[in-house]
């Protein structure tokens, strides 16, 4: 064989050699038996410090049944980190679910640690976000045994239309946006269940600003697109519940007043009536109770500044983006907002 041929083989086989040393492999992998996965993590402001819990499933046992661990640090990094030291594994927070934050934190504002949150890349960005209102050792201790936090936002399981659903994704865009705000869900235990929802805390730029009741979080899921089906609304003559929902806006620009004309479309079914009362008189006041909370609701978003409806995005083509950054300030307290509910009664029955 001529010498340049072997000479060339050899090059080849070596420089394979040497690229299968360096390939770097699974080195980091570490076995599933030896990492802990925490599915609920809770945030609270101890003096300068923060206090970290966590909520792990422990799949040894036969019975549902979550361990709490918990361990302060100067950042949420280092409280993980104290954890993990004396943990029998690696703490992953890559299967975190729902993040819970301690109310007086959220009032002072949480944007450093959402911030935190997206630019390390431990926790996923679609992780639920709520505030608890009550001490969360004691929430924690409570809720130990049996209970999945997560299961009370998931949508095949214990959400209701009246609980809103917001992810670390999108309270760091309302962190950085000029037309959006989000509303999180306010949670304690509950006297007769283990979990209650006591309605949402509007969060504006990070910080907690105002609260609206679960009624208001019904419209606000409404007007987001989310389905509101088996919320029951009780008139003076009957109680039904809503089987679908839909929603049309139309938003235009006069001399710098923002206008919007908005139609939400519900049907229901009759639950319960009190006598025979004619069908218009049910939709009207049904329309009327939902109006007036609609009302009060945006007054209350106007009067904090807070655009947790994202009615900002409706004149992005016509709001020149300089002046969009004062959207808050500049255009939301004197917007005409006007809502209509038109009411479809499915199952009529004898009433006419």
């Amino acid at each position: 064989m001529n010498p340049s041929k072997i000479f060339a083989y050899i090059h080849r086989s070596c420089c394979l050699l040497l690229m299968t040393i360096t390939l770097s492999g699974c080195w980091d992998y570490k076995d599933i038996n030896h990492r802990i996965l925490p599915v609920t993590m809770g945030i609270m402001k101890v003096d300068e410090d923060y206090k970290v819990f966590l909520k792990i499933p422990e799949t040894e046992l036969q019975t549902a049944k979550m361990k709490i661990v918990s361990a302060k640090g100067a950042t949420i990094t280092q409280a993980v980190d104290n954890l993990s030291r004396n943990m029998e594994g690696s703490v992953d927070l890559l299967h975190i679910k729902v993040i819970l934050f301690d109310r007086a934190l959220a009032e002072q504002g949480v944007k450093d640690i959402i911030s935190g949150f997206i630019r390390s890349r431990d926790i996923p960005n679609n992780a639920l976000v709520a505030i608890c209102n009550e001490d969360l050792a004691n929430f924690f201790f409570k809720t130990k045994k049996g209970v999945t936090t997560y299961d009370f936002f998931e949508k095949n399981a214990g959400w209701t239309p009246e609980i809103a659903l917001t992810r670390v994704w999108e309270v760091y865009r309302g962190i950085h946006s000029s037309t959006h705000d989000v509303a999180i869900p306010i949670i304690q235990t509950g006297k007769g269940t283990p979990l209650e929802q006591i309605g949402s805390a509007i969060i504006k730029r990070g910080k907690m600003v105002d609260q609206i009741s679960s009624e208001e979080t019904l419209l606000f899921n409404a007007f987001k697109g989310e389905s509101t089906l088996g919320d029951i609304e009780v008139s003076d003559h009957a109680s039904v519940m809503i089987v679908s929902n839909d929603i049309d806006n139309k938003a235009k620009l006069i001399e710098k007043t923002p206008y919007m004309q908005s139609r939400i479309s519900l049907k229901v079914v009759l639950m319960e009536t009190n006598g025979n009362p004619p069908l218009n008189v049910l939709k009207k006041e049904l329309s009327e109770i939902l109006t007036n909370r609609f009302n009060q609701l945006f007054s209350k978003i106007q009067k904090r500044e807070a655009d947790i409806f994202g009615l900002g995005q409706f004149y992005r083509n016509e709001i020149p983006p300089k002046e969009l950054e004062n959207w808050r300030t500049n255009y939301l307290p004197n917007m005409k907002m006007d809502m209509q509910f038109h009411i479809d009664i499915e199952n009529e029955g004898f009433l006419k």
